[in-house]
């Protein structure tokens, strides 16, 4: 049954209210008046611990949002999602990124075709081809192995690659050089292979459609560039595999089609690190730790879809992100992982969450009347503590953050790992909880500063806390996120897996690049795109 407008129903008008008496209370009174708190609102699953003690909400705030998630559908569109149904309306596909870390023993019919049985093929001629790179049994056109890896791809074809590169990298082969290009600016390409040999270099060109016009830009610099140092068309095929469904158009660029590798439309692009995109992934880490991470998806795959509402992490998340950004005012979301081999993940969750939640209409086609994806940012603490903290801190603004901490260090080295961890508990005790005028002054702090020293706190923070960095615990981590994105989506009635937004900026960039080269045609856009585009022919002296 199609639920009631979002504004319409129950819990959401209860929640409107609740918030009335709730908005002003400060956490401090919160935990004042349950000590015990921070030991009730935890939850736990695939080796993440979540606290979300810090939020501003209390019990009832919990009952009401857990009612909003049932009167939305949100386990029965869940549901839906693992059955294979098309829950992209506006594609009119399913929607199976679970489906890539099934084991394979599972079964998913889906329009007809078990999917598993496919999944599984490729992830084996994956693991062929890692195997034989790895080895040094992939040989070059002069004979020589392999010795750097190039992935080109943008959007998900490269943001999953090189946040998953950069977690994993502790446990990549350290005798193979990764380089991940994603930029049309040529300087991206540029400086990628600047300090490569071409007889020891492979590409990995991900574009399903193999028409994305900047990974195919930068394929053919790519080509041309190897080209021009080895001096034979043949060497192509040596040195550049394909993920991609576009058979004519790899074999015409001069990739062998047995070294494709394709996955499907059920699989979106910022969706797709489990799929073939994962190949450089493979290539780092070795198939073994692939299917570590694949099984760290599946773990977290297999929570949201049993667990109660009242003990699923990325519901609780999700339902947390929905009372910040539609009740408490909330703009933004900072992800702060205590973790420099995470420095790529916010950047990740980017995609993940706005490319998928920044929409307008709902399911149905009808105009929005209410806020829904937030902007997601962040950077690795401690660095962000030298640099944005103080907004979050004291700002005008209420920033609720995600803080991500290990208890145990890849790399222990002093009491290093004990500092960064201090800091983690001490920023989530400090957004929460600030500083009063009385407390500046039992400092001993001068008069005239005390409301400089003051802090409000009341800042939201959920903590998620796990024993070490691993390809598995990336993959529940990830996997987190992604169902954080379908619940909110869920409640915002909402098509979380279209993504029309990027495609109009293209359409128009592929009708401007001939106004830019040539300066015969009459340019029919509005007075300042004309203008901008006659100063750039002004600049680069094509134009009168």
């Amino acid at each position: 049954m199609t639920p009631a407008p979002l504004q319409d129903r129950p819990a959401w008008r209860a929640l409107e209210a609740h918030v009335e008496t709730i908005g002003q209370r400060h956490l401090r009174q919160l935990f004042e008046q349950d000590p015990e708190r921070g030991r009730r609102l935890r939850a736990q699953a695939a080796g993440i611990y979540l606290d979300y003690s810090k939020n501003r909400i209390t019990d009832e705030t919990l009952k009401l949002l857990l009612q909003l998630a049932r009167e939305s559908n949100v386990a029965e569109r869940r549901d839906a999602m693992f059955r294979g149904e098309h829950i992209n309306v506006s594609e009119d596909r399913a929607v199976l990124h679970v489906a890539l870390r099934m084991p394979r023993e599972s079964s998913l019919v889906v329009d007809g075709v078990d999917v598993i049985g496919e999944v599984h093929a490729v992830l084996d001629r994956m693991a062929d081809v890692a195997t034989r790179v790895r080895s040094g049994q992939w040989r070059g056109f002069t004979g020589r192995s392999i010795k750097n890896v190039v992935n080109i791809g943008i959007g998900g074809s490269d943001l999953g690659p090189v946040m998953a590169y950069e977690a994993l990298r502790f446990y990549s082969q350290r005798d193979l050089t990764f380089r991940f290009v994603s930029n049309v600016d040529s300087d991206d390409f540029v400086e990628a292979v600047r300090d490569l040999d071409a007889d020891e270099t492979l590409f990995i060109i991900s574009s399903k459609t193999f028409t994305t016009v900047e990974t195919l830009t930068n394929a053919h610099s790519a080509r041309a560039w190897l080209l021009e140092r080895l001096g034979d068309d043949a060497a192509v095929a040596k040195h550049f595999v394909a993920v991609s469904t576009n058979a004519e158009q790899v074999a015409a660029f001069g990739i062998d089609t047995a070294n494709m590798f394709g996955f499907w439309d059920w699989v979106g692009g910022r969706y797709s690190m489990t799929s073939a995109i994962g190949l450089s992934t493979m290539l780092a880490i070795g198939p073994d730790a692939y299917a570590e991470l694949l099984s760290g998806f599946h773990e977290m795959d297999e929570h949201f879809r049993l667990a109660p509402l009242e003990e699923n992490l990325p519901v609780l998340m999700g339902l947390l992100g929905v009372w910040n950004r539609n009740f408490l005012g909330c703009t933004t979301v900072g992800v702060m992982p205590y973790d420099q081999y995470l420095k790529r993940l916010p950047a990740y969750l980017q995609q993940l969450t706005m490319e998928s939640n920044g929409k307008h209409v709902t399911l149905e086609g009808v105009t929005v009347d209410y806020q829904t994806g937030p902007v997601y940012w962040g950077e690795p603490g401690t660095n962000g503590q030298h640099s944005f903290y103080q907004l979050i801190h004291q700002g005008t603004s209420i920033i609720p953050v995600d803080i991500i901490g290990f208890a145990r260090s890849l790399n222990p080295l002093g009491d290093h790992h004990d500092i960064l961890s201090a800091n983690v508990f001490a920023q989530a005790e400090a957004l929460a909880f600030g500083k009063t005028a009385d407390e500046v002054r039992r400092d001993a702090g001068p008069e005239r500063v005390i409301a400089h020293r003051v802090m409000e706190g009341n800042r939201p923070t959920n903590v998620l806390l796990a024993e070490v960095l691993t390809p598995k615990l990336l993959g529940s981590l990830i996997a987190l996120y992604e169902h954080v994105v379908f619940t909110q989506g869920a409640i915002w009635g909402i098509d979380s897996f279209d993504q029309w937004g990027v495609e109009l900026g293209k359409a128009l960039a592929s009708a401007i690049v001939p106004e830019l080269t040539d300066v015969a045609p009459v340019l029919g856009h509005d007075s300042s795109t004309n203008a901008l585009i006659e100063h750039y022919r002004k600049l680069n002296g094509r134009g009168s």
